[in-house]
């Protein structure tokens, strides 16, 4: 087997449009597609961010997430960005809190977390 990248990453949030503004407004990925899917009673966002592909569910009755202390499974989502600095103020004007920029002891490369709507733990990462 000879995997080359990964091709998308799925979530699910309890408040699509929150969710929706969130990544598409804010951090600014693009839309793919945007979709009620009626037999599912849920929708489906597609986003696009480099050349991977983030899938938003939002469903009604879905458990809610364990996060303290962390659960096996996802931990965070990572994106590369060329200036942390420049995001981070941009991100806090916007009233997303972010949390004080960071050296990753491996890297030496920067760091900052925020939550998305649901809690859900964004790194940005330089």
């Amino acid at each position: 087997m000879k995997l080359s990248r990964i091709h998308h990453v799925a979530i699910i949030t309890s408040d699509y449009k929150k969710a929706k503004d969130f990544y598409v407004n804010k951090l600014g990925f693009t839309i793919i597609r945007d979709n009620y899917r009626k037999d599912r009673d849920d929708y489906k966002l597609d986003l696009k961010c480099g050349d991977c592909e983030l899938e938003i569910f939002s469903m009604k009755n879905h458990p809610q997430r364990v996060t303290n202390p962390e659960a096996y499974g996802l931990r965070h989502l990572a994106f590369y960005t060329d200036d942390i600095e420049r995001d981070v103020k941009e991100l806090n004007k916007m009233g997303i809190k972010t949390e004080p920029i960071r050296f990753d002891s491996y890297t030496g490369n920067k760091a900052v977390f925020l939550r998305d709507p649901d809690g859900l733990p964004i790194e940005l990462h330089e």
